[in-house]
């Protein structure tokens, strides 16, 4: 390579470093100096060289590098012990090690099928290596880095000082602007160095860069140059793709020394400026082309919100244009006949054979993708999640399980428990965390992903069981924000239910974690199902295999009609209501009367149903009842369709119809011996006095009859007995609510639905048909039933064959969006800086479709910008059209207004008379037309007759064409279409002598529209609205309406055409409208207001240069297409933008919301008040928080302390009035004064939030006389008496009282509050103790 020479005799050449291809700059020591620099280092070739090869610079690099030896004149022995100063060095201050390489060179892993033997020895794998960029390593490096792992607590549940993890799926795009600073992106260093100023010695972002020591006074500049005749380029290239590397720039120093030869040949007399392509070095500028292409310094002088349009925008546009969608559903019958050829080691065994879509699901989990599965109910989906555990095991990774509901998440641990290393993660237990497998309700990971819990880094699958329980209006938003969440290298298991829009909701997970997502399911029921009603004894099916049968329900119905013919003509209810709705008005009863079953109502007098005095009635009512589920349970097991699970939506309905059936006996005696030993084994973990609760002896006795009882009123280690007795077949009847359908995996011979009605906390409505396909899919059990039954009670009527087509085979409910954004999803976003809160929303599933489009707007977006902008060229000067246009648009739409309000009026319709002239709105917009009433509206026409004038004259033939609808032609051409000049006709041709004087009949004689020409000018009849008149004009004419509309004379109509065009005759367009209000009448305030604005506009109007200009309406048209252009781009960039999301005014209002109270600053920095927010998951953050702050926990001791924290926990909303000490009352009024102050200020934010509502939303104060007495220390079956709350649900509240201890004890270290701290925990013990805090069955086992 040739030296180049700069400033002041000093040379240096451009060569490679030596790492990975990188440029430097050597110093050459061509002129002896007075003081020369001896201890240069070797790398300095000397003044003369050859012409350097990449030979010879491999041969340089090997000697110089990899061929290390002493000198043999620096370490002579007899300078043994001399030490040497490399001043060089210590001047130049270059630091030594060598610069990151671009790429890196790593191994690839291969699933076990794909791998090839060939060539490599037997049974040893030789993985196969790729080339990838440093900056994936890094950006990879930020989501699951190389920190330290901490010890102890912090490592599984997190830390709110830790940092969350990146999530994936977020553009390259926003990782490049970050690590990029302007200055780098920007070319600015390019410039300077094209320019010839010396390159930059600190570097963008840096303070303070490289010391050069001796050699920064030297000046140099850069003449860089290419050969003439190979430049060549394409204008058409892409400039997303531009690409600007200091090597790309100097690609040329080290080949053929073509710019010498050039210099030497005298082809290149001076330096041409370099213009870049889309693709630098792999085609080139043509000089012929120049004129035409972007140089450099047009593309660098860019704005930077260009470029990062630019970068984000059309990067993005490229990698959504190649993948268009992210679900892949191919259901491949390859993988299913070569399975285990593909799949040769599996991870975990099966003992029978595997259904299609597992093997699917198996041969995807082992290529390392993310899978949602689809099945129904028992169909096996558990069998994906289990391999992804041993996945996880055998990769010595980790798995999670997440599931909506904690009965799910204790039964699936004793289910793993055998199999694999299992932990159990919930609100109150915490087993073995350091499990391979672990096992958590979906809040516990949500929790662990925003407190960056270390473990996360470790994860490598996490299955997400029933997930359509995103449809869930409270909980739902929790799993979109998990899966928004996850770090890029964990992948995805999804296991659902059958859902229509099962592509749609993968292909957004898909698209938002920029991941394939494979979907695979059934809908084929692994036992077929058939639905029958049950009525006056008998079953009717009306359902099988999936297809709907109406010859039951006619049998059924036939029964019926005979049944009212025989008590005596129909006097009961009226037919066609659904089956529930006496069921609704029963469970309506019952859930007013708000009565417990202890022991004292065993034996079945119920107060439940002795309500408003009817007594008889509901005794009568319950002996019917109890007699036809007698009936039911008798036909039921000569059929042998029991074990059945009967589904009713209310807890004192379950319990009612279980207390009824006091003679039925279905066990055996070795059932009752089994059922009583399982009891006692049970319950003996209880102490004597829980273990005599009410309602474990009235469930004891239940169980040993074959009776059993389910729903969340039952204590939890009942309910959990129940469980396991029925999957162990010895109960044979189930009364159940809906959450045992979800929670609980125990199919069962026979389902029956007491009501297709239900109660949803709001009203009482139909079930849905994916509610009733989810109950209906515990019927049937796999490997012992060839079918299940699926029973509806009907009693008095029966339901409409529509509602049952809907409920029955009707389509399952879609996956929807219930996102929302919470104040601590805020703060927690607050703390991530790749994550801001707007790209939360944008990756929410109720913005998928609007972010789905999003690069076709990008795309549009470029054309529009792209399309040549017209200017408009004004005689007078600077152009004034934009402001004159403004001010036209505004009147016009004030005309509007107000021509709208005063057509409506009742005295504008006194002037719409015969002859009024008036001007009506035209199609086109363009030009309003002038017309004249010609006839009113009549009772059988609503619409008014008007003959306008247009400027468009109409040929003969279109006229005749338009004429032979006439019922009475008269030729080819009628009298007026040509009319001869004023001045040469004769008495004879004057426009009224062939007009009649005759009373017209009222008889129209043309079809509308009537068009034609006259006086140079076209006409049309119509038939026209009110709403269509623009204006009415102050002028008034005569006209024929006879030979208007029933002679249909020609010479009428050039008359008329002739009168209006008179009118226009001053040189005005329109005559003079009617003004509004002195004419008019106008009275309405608003739309005086109005008539002023429209008034003053059109006088800045007139005032305006532009008003009277020849060219006024070409303009016009000129500045409406600009305007209209820009408005289009506007609505794009909007709709682009983060402003355009559906939750952003909310998000803004709960912005301000934080910023008042104090949990963040201006400049969204979270404070100490934000960070004890976060610690709040248990009850409303801001409650909680406000709570704390203003000391209110203070002067309490620990039990009234946690008492009162039950009202942040507790659920129900209607409960009896408790019985508070006078310190507990004060409490309560403070804490709910609190809550009604913060729901005044988020609605002061705009937030529609109902103050009071929002207060007893969040503050149930039903339970607080309940646990103070348990925190003082009172047995469980005295406090059940003071409160009609089920037991179950006290335990619940109690349970989730202890985990809101915790996060209060952790926001008071926060603040630095000791003695709250240690209040808390003072609380927190007080309440764990007996059967609220008894270990879980599944957890202990029995």
């Amino acid at each position: 390579m040739d030296p180049i020479q700069a400033a002041n005799e000093l040379a240096f050449r451009v060569g490679f470093s030596g790492h990975s291809g990188h440029l430097r700059v050597e110093p050459l020591s061509t002129v002896e100096r007075r003081n020369p620099l001896r201890s240069i280092p070797d790398f300095i070739l000397p003044p003369a060289f050859p012409r350097e090869t990449p030979e010879s610079i491999k041969k340089y690099i090997e000697e110089t590098y990899l061929h290390p030896r002493l000198d043999s004149d620096g370490f002579s022995p007899e300078k043994v012990g001399r030490q040497w100063e490399f001043d060089w060095f210590d001047r130049a201050e270059v630091p030594l090690e060598p610069s990151l390489p671009r790429t890196m060179v790593i191994p690839v892993w291969e699933p076990p099928f794909r791998r090839s033997n060939d060539g490599s020895v037997k049974e040893i794998w030789e993985p196969k290596f790729e080339e990838v960029d440093v900056s994936d390593l890094t950006s990879g490096a930020v989501e699951s880095g190389s920190l330290p792992r901490p010890s102890g607590k912090d490592f599984v549940r997190g830390s709110i000082s830790n940092r969350p993890f990146r999530p994936g799926g977020l553009d390259d795009s926003r990782s490049l602007e970050r690590i990029l600073p302007e200055g780098a992106s920007n070319g600015e260093w390019v410039r300077e160095i094209l320019n010839g100023d010396p390159a930059q010695t600190i570097p963008p972002s840096l303070k303070q860069g490289l010391n050069l020591g001796m050699l920064k006074p030297y000046p140099c500049s850069w003449n860089v140059c290419k050969e003439a005749n190979s430049l060549k380029s394409s204008s058409d290239e892409n400039l997303s793709g531009l690409s600007v590397q200091f090597d790309d720039l100097f690609k040329k120093a080290w080949e053929d020394d073509a710019v010498g030869q050039q210099e030497e040949d005298g082809h290149l007399s001076d330096v041409e400026t370099v213009m870049l392509e889309a693709e630098v070095g792999s085609s080139e500028v043509s000089s012929k082309a120049r004129e035409s292409e972007m140089s450099l310094d047009d593309i660098l002088s860019s704005d930077s919100e260009g470029s990062k349009l630019h970068l984000d925008g059309f990067s993005n546009e490229i990698g959504q244009q190649k993948k268009e969608a992210w679900a892949m559903h191919e259901a491949s019958k390859r993988i299913v006949d070569c399975f285990h050829e593909l799949v040769p080691d599996m991870a975990l065994e099966f003992p029978f054979e595997l259904d299609a879509f597992q093997k699917e699901a198996i041969y995807y989990l082992e290529k390392g993708e993310s899978v949602f599965v689809a099945a129904h109910t028992s169909a096996g989906k558990t069998v994906v999640a289990e391999y992804a555990f041993a996945l996880a095991s055998k990769h010595c990774t980790r798995a999670v399980y997440t599931a909506p509901i904690k009965t799910i998440s204790n039964q699936k641990y004793r289910d793993f428990c055998g199999k694999f290393d299992v932990g159990l993660l919930t609100g109150d237990v915490s087993l073995r965390p350091e499990a391979s497998c672990l096992i958590m309700t979906t809040e516990i990971l949500r929790s662990m992903l925003y407190r960056g819990a270390d473990i996360i880094r470790d994860i490598e699958w996490v299955i997400f069981d029933e997930v359509h329980y995103v449809n869930d209006v409270e909980r739902g938003v929790v799993w979109e924000e998990v899966i928004i969440m996850l770090p890029r290298h964990i992948n995805i298991v999804l296991l659902s239910a059958t859902v229509p829009n099962t592509i749609e909701f993968a292909d957004w997970i898909g698209r938002t974690k920029q991941k394939e997502i494979r979907v695979t399911g059934t809908t084929k029921r692994p036992v077929p199902l058939e639905h029958c009603l049950f009525y006056s004894g008998e079953l009717y099916k009306i359902c099988e295999s999936e297809t709907f049968m109406p010859q039951g329900l006619k049998a059924a119905k036939e029964v019926l009609r005979k049944k009212k013919l025989t008590s005596g003509g129909g006097s009961g209810p009226k037919s066609g209501i659904s089956a529930g709705h006496d069921n609704a008005r029963v469970q309506k009863r019952e859930n007013t009367s708000r009565v417990k079953h202890h022991g004292a109502n065993f034996s079945g007098t119920g107060r439940g149903y002795q309500n408003n005095g009817n007594g008889q009635n509901n005794w009568e009512l319950r002996r019917k009842d109890a007699s036809m589920w007698l009936m039911l349970i008798n036909k039921l097991s000569k059929k042998s369709l029991l074990p059945v699970v009967i589904f009713c939506f209310s807890k004192n309905r379950c319990d009612k119809s279980a207390d009824s059936m006091t003679g039925t006996d279905l066990t055996s005696s070795k059932e009752k011996s089994e059922i009583r030993l399982f009891c006692d084994k049970a319950f003996s973990r209880l102490k004597g006095s829980d273990r005599n609760l009410p309602q474990v002896v009235r469930v004891q006795n239940l169980l040993r009859r074959g009776i059993g009882v389910h729903h969340a009123g039952l204590l939890p280690i009942v309910k959990e007995a129940v469980e396991m007795l029925f999957c162990r077949g010895v109960i044979k009847v189930l009364f159940s609510t809906e959450t045992f359908a979800m929670g609980v995996n125990a199919p069962a011979r026979t389902v029956v639905f007491d009501t297709l009605r239900k109660f949803d906390g709001k009203e009482f409505r139909q079930l849905l048909p994916g509610e009733y396909t989810q109950m209906a899919g515990r019927a049937g059990r796999r490997g012992l039933d060839k079918i299940g039954t699926v029973i509806l009670m009907c009693r008095d009527e029966l339901p409409e064959e529509s509602d049952l087509n809907h409920v029955i085979v009707g389509s399952a409910t879609r996956l929807e969006s219930q996102f929302r954004l919470t104040y601590i999803m805020i703060l927690h976003l607050l703390r991530v800086e790749e994550l801001k809160v707007e790209d939360m929303l944008k990756r929410s599933f109720a913005e998928f479709h609007a972010q789905k489009k999003l690069p076709e707007m990008q795309q549009m977006l470029k054309r529009k910008l792209d399309q040549p902008t017209k200017a408009i060229e004004c005689i007078k000067g600077e152009p004034t059209i934009e402001e004159y246009y403004d001010l036209y648009s505004e009147a016009e739409t004030y005309g509007n207004q107000i021509s709208e309000a005063i057509l409506q009026s009742p005295s504008a319709q006194q002037f719409l008379n015969t002859g009024r002239v008036v001007i009506v709105k035209s199609e086109s917009a363009q030009d309003h037309l002038l017309g004249v009433v010609v006839k009113t509206p009549s009772p059988n026409n609503k619409l008014y007759i008007v003959f306008v004038i247009k400027p468009d004259m109409q040929s003969p033939v279109d006229n005749a064409l338009s004429g032979s609808n006439l019922q009475n032609k008269s030729g080819a051409f009628d009298k007026g279409y040509f009319v001869m000049p004023k001045s040469r006709r004769g008495l004879v041709d004057e426009y009224n002598t062939s007009v009649s004087s005759r009373k017209g009949r009222g008889v129209i004689n043309i079809k509308f529209p009537y068009g034609g020409s006259a006086c140079g000018m076209g006409y049309e009849v119509r038939e026209v609205d009110s709403k269509e008149f623009l204006c009415i004009c102050s002028s008034k004419i005569k006209i024929e309406q006879v030979g208007l509309l029933e002679d249909v004379n020609s010479s009428v109509y050039s008359k008329t055409v002739q009168m209006l065009l008179d009118l226009k005759s001053d040189g005005n367009k329109y005559p003079p409208a009617l003004d509004p209000v002195k004419d008019l009448k106008l009275r309405d305030a608003k739309l005086v207001v109005t008539y002023q604005k429209w008034a003053k506009l059109l006088e800045k109007m007139s005032q305006n240069q532009c008003h009277g200009c020849i060219k006024l309406e070409e303009h016009l048209k000129l500045a409406k297409e600009i305007k209209k252009h820009k408005e289009e781009v506007y609505a794009l960039q909007f709709q682009m933008s983060d402003e355009a999301l559906k939750q952003m005014p909310d998000f803004q209002g709960r912005i301000d919301v934080l910023k008042e109270i104090g949990c963040i600053d201006e400049d969204l920095v979270v404070q100490m008040k934000g960070r004890v927010a976060c610690e709040m998951n248990s009850g409303e953050e801001l409650i909680c928080t406000e709570c704390l702050f203003e000391n209110q926990m203070d002067e309490l001791e620990p039990e009234e302390a946690v008492a009162l924290m039950s009202a942040f926990v507790f659920q129900q909303k209607n409960t009896s009035e408790p019985s508070l000490t006078p310190k507990l009352a004060e409490a309560k009024h403070r804490l709910y004064n609190t809550a009604m102050r913060l729901g005044e200020l988020q609605e002061r934010f705009n937030l529609h939030i109902d103050p009071a509502e929002y207060a007893q939303e969040n503050l149930k104060f039903g339970l607080v006389e309940v646990v103070y007495e348990w925190a003082k220390g009172t047995p469980f079956a005295d406090i059940c008496e003071l409160t009609d709350v089920p037991e179950g649900q006290i335990v619940r509240t109690i349970v989730r009282l202890d985990e809101t201890c915790r996060e209060f004890k952790n926001a008071a270290a926060i603040m630095g509050n000791s003695a709250l701290c240690k209040k808390m925990e003072v609380a927190s013990n007080a309440i764990k103790r007996d059967i609220v805090f008894a270990a879980s069955l599944y957890i202990t086992g029995v």
